[in-house]
C-alpha cells in the first residue's frame, strides 16, 4: 500500500464517530438505520461518514432497494494491519 492510500485511510480514522462506525461493523453487515441506533447523529452526517469510510475502501456498501447496507472490507482490514506492522516494525541499525 502506498503512502497516500495510507494516509487517506488514518485520516479517515482519525474522527471519534467513524472509528465507532468501524466497531459497530465488526460483527456483521448492518443497514444505516441500524447504525445510527448506536449514534447520537444525525441521517445525513452519518452519510458524510459512510462517504469518507467507503472512499477509503475500509467500508463497502451495498444498496437493495432504497435502503443501503454497509460491511467491513475484510482484504483491506488485512491490508491496513499489514501496513501498520511493516511501519513499526524495527529496522535493523547498520
Amino acid at each position: 500500500m502506498d503512502l497516500e492510500k495510507q494516509a487517506k485511510i488514518y485520516k479517515a480514522l482519525s474522527e471519534e464517530n467513524r472509528l465507532r462506525i468501524i466497531g459497530i461493523l465488526q460483527t456483521e453487515k448492518k443497514c444505516a438505520c441500524e447504525i445510527l441506533d448506536y449514534l447520537e447523529i444525525s441521517q445525513s452526517t452519518l452519510s458524510h461518514h459512510m462517504k469518507i469510510l467507503c472512499e477509503c475502501g475500509l467500508v463497502e456498501c451495498q444498496k437493495k432497494e432504497k435502503w443501503s447496507y454497509y460491511n467491513l472490507s475484510k482484504d483491506m482490514t488485512d491490508e491496513i494491519i499489514e501496513s501498520l506492522q511493516s511501519l513499526f516494525k524495527k529496522k535493523e541499525r547498520r
